[in-house]
């Protein structure tokens, strides 16, 4: 992220068009790349989940899924703050890239009322893979879609030649979507070992919980949990 920062405020030249306003592009674009390869992600790990029953896997797809739409919020965002800037409007409902991604983020907003109004965790996993699944299809159809349109207005830059770019914005482009991509997997990792913690955290709580009452339906007051001196000191 230093090094995407470093080349986008000191490297990459200033667009003759737009200008300074420009540069939000290096920000806007990674973010909206690895927002919807975040959500196919999921829907690969949701076949996982189908496939061998690991709930990690149904696990792995929520957590993936949950990234990308706090991702698409920054999308949304920063595009709407460059269109004001580039376009003079904050929205504009005639370009195909903009609203595209808007259905696929009100899409994907469906998922946690889906997954959450389910009680039974099998079924709610098992519904939400399929969710996961059906949308996570839909997102490279649209983005084919998207592409094949003849009116728009956002510059190509995923292509064999480097879309319109000069050499200098190209490479701090993939930089920056680089840079996007290590922190959505970072993110995706300290998420994971959090939900473990805490599910581990219920676990112990619920074993207490059951031992203090196992000790009080055998009669008499439960004695309180002791401590286990270690046999050598922490760290030796």
């Amino acid at each position: 992220m230093a090094a995407s920062l470093s080349l986008v405020f000191f490297y990459a030249p200033l667009d003759a068009d737009q200008g300074f306003i420009q540069k939000i592009f290096y920000l806007h674009v990674p973010l909206a790349i690895v927002a919807l390869l975040g959500f196919i992600a999921g829907g690969v790990m949701a076949i996982k989940y189908l496939r061998t029953r690991d709930p990690s896997w149904d696990m792995r797809s929520y957590v993936a899924i949950h990234l990308s739409l706090v991702l698409a919020v920054g999308v949304l965002i920063t595009g709407s703050i460059w269109a004001k800037g580039s376009w003079g409007h904050w929205w504009v409902w005639d370009e195909p890239t903009l609203v595209s991604f808007l259905i696929i983020f009100l899409l994907y907003c469906c998922y946690q009322p889906l997954r959450f109004s389910i009680e039974d965790p099998e079924r709610q996993a098992r519904y939400a893979a399929v969710f996961a699944i059906t949308a996570g299809a839909f997102v490279p159809v649209n983005f084919i879609a998207v592409r094949l349109a003849q009116a728009f207005s956002h510059p190509r830059v995923l292509s064999t030649t480097g879309g319109n770019m000069p050499g200098e914005m190209r490479l701090t482009f993939y930089v920056s979507l680089i840079a996007m991509g290590l922190l959505f997997v970072t993110l995706w990792k300290f998420e994971l070992v959090s939900k473990h913690a805490k599910f581990e955290l219920k676990r112990l709580r619920r074993r207490l919980e059951l031992s203090l009452e196992e000790g009080t339906s055998r009669g008499g007051a439960p004695s309180p949990p002791t401590a286990t001196v270690p046999a050598q000191p922490i760290g030796s």
